[in-house]
């Protein structure tokens, strides 16, 4: 099991490998900056850069993800805001890349009621343009499915099968599987139906090989209800007998798993981790 959390990016970026290696975890993911915020000219040091790789192969924490900013809507129909984001993804990869990071995990963004497929269009453009500026890059990116809420791509798996048939070069694209986003958008991962019939989908639509990271959270909402909200591990509505069986899989346990449960009290990314090695031992 490949197991993480992830981690705070207060204080020095390399402080978060410190934090990953305290609590036992093989990989982690963190925000490169502010998830709230552009980047208005402001870059990691190369001297913290330098720390971070070194702290890195020294604590052994691989992979490492960055999720990216929440301002960026790479679907947009507002120009300025598309070509926006664009450009910011572009300097995060760069960055990215900088720092020796694997992959860049990304919301598919919001086509603002316009709609689905014109939202899809506009995403695939600007993956192509961010590609092909970035050519040479070994940072991959990686498509995470939503919870559906609002006008946000990617809560079916059509989604991204649309996707990445539109994109030119495709072997940096692949997809990060968030469980709690899954069961908000309707499959009914507490039952071994539900989790087989969504690996089946994803299978038939883009392949379960393209998923390189799982958002293993459990979900505080309704099937179904579209409201993006996480749970501990075992005390949402995907439960503990879910949570097993999803951490067990034999097409999905071999695959990294990060943990983006609430963190209510200083000790909870150790419980829900703890939890997760005991119910990947059974």
């Amino acid at each position: 099991m490949i197991l993480g959390v992830h981690v705070s990016g207060a204080g020095k970026i390399y402080q978060a490998l410190d934090v990953a290696h305290s609590l036992g975890c093989d990989t982690m993911q963190i925000f490169s900056r502010s998830p709230q915020t552009w980047r208005n000219g402001s870059q990691i040091s190369p001297d913290d850069i330098k720390e971070f790789k070194f702290r890195r192969k020294k604590l052994k924490i691989n992979p490492v993800f960055i999720h990216i900013s929440y301002l960026i809507n790479l679907a947009s129909p507002d120009i300025r805001l598309w070509r926006g984001s664009i450009q910011a993804y572009i300097e995060d990869i760069r960055e990215a890349e900088k720092l020796g990071v694997d992959y860049i995990v990304t919301h598919m963004g919001s086509h603002k009621d316009t709609s689905e497929d014109a939202g899809i269009k506009r995403l695939i453009e600007a993956l192509n343009i961010i590609i092909e500026k970035t050519k040479g890059s070994k940072v991959g990116i990686l498509l995470e499915n939503t919870s559906g809420s609002g006008s946000w791509l990617g809560y079916r798996f059509y989604h991204q099968h649309k996707i990445l048939k539109g994109i030119n070069e495709k072997t940096r694209v692949g997809l990060c599987l968030d469980t709690a986003h899954a069961y908000l958008a309707g499959y009914d991962l507490a039952v071994k139906e539900g989790l087989d019939k969504m690996i089946d989908e994803i299978e038939s639509m883009v392949g379960v090989k393209l998923i390189k990271l799982i958002h293993l959270n459990d979900a505080a909402g309704e099937l179904g209800c579209h409201h993006d909200r996480h749970d501990h591990i075992g005390k949402g509505n995907i439960g503990l007998a879910g949570m097993k069986r999803i951490i067990n899989h034999p097409k999905l346990k071999n695959i990294p798993m990060i943990l983006e449960t609430p963190k209510s009290a200083a000790d909870s990314d150790k419980k829900n981790l703890d939890l997760v090695r005991r119910l990947g031992r059974r």
